[in-house]
């Protein structure tokens, strides 16, 4: 498995954070906020693989294009950024040596914390 840095999400997450499509959460609240499989396949659905990436942070290209295996450390439920996706994808990402995206979620926690 080979996961890298989602730039194309990284962008459309500082577009949400931009026009204040942001919830200040925490940590603990993403457990309850991720989008659940069904609500995965549903959005897949209505908006197709290429939106579904961009709520991705992690990219695994040698995963087919069109399955949920290729996309991982997600960071939002398909309508706004959660704070508390982004700080529990820091960790994680840290956690296993993600450094590009542990690295991005940073930044992007700076860039919501400054708005």
């Amino acid at each position: 498995m080979v996961t890298r840095l989602n730039t194309v999400a990284v962008g459309h997450a500082r577009e949400l954070i931009a026009t204040g499509k942001v919830v200040r959460d925490t940590r603990d609240d993403w457990s309850e906020a991720a989008p659940s499989a069904d609500e995965e396949n549903e959005f897949i659905d209505e908006h197709g693989w290429g939106e579904y990436a961009k709520w991705h942070l992690g990219v695994d290209s040698e995963q087919s294009e069109e399955t949920k295996g290729r996309y991982s450390f997600p960071y939002g439920d398909f309508t706004t950024v959660r704070r508390g996706g982004i700080i529990s994808l820091e960790s994680r990402a840290a956690q296993n040596d993600h450094d590009d995206i542990a690295k991005a979620t940073k930044k992007l926690l700076e860039l919501i914390d400054e708005t």
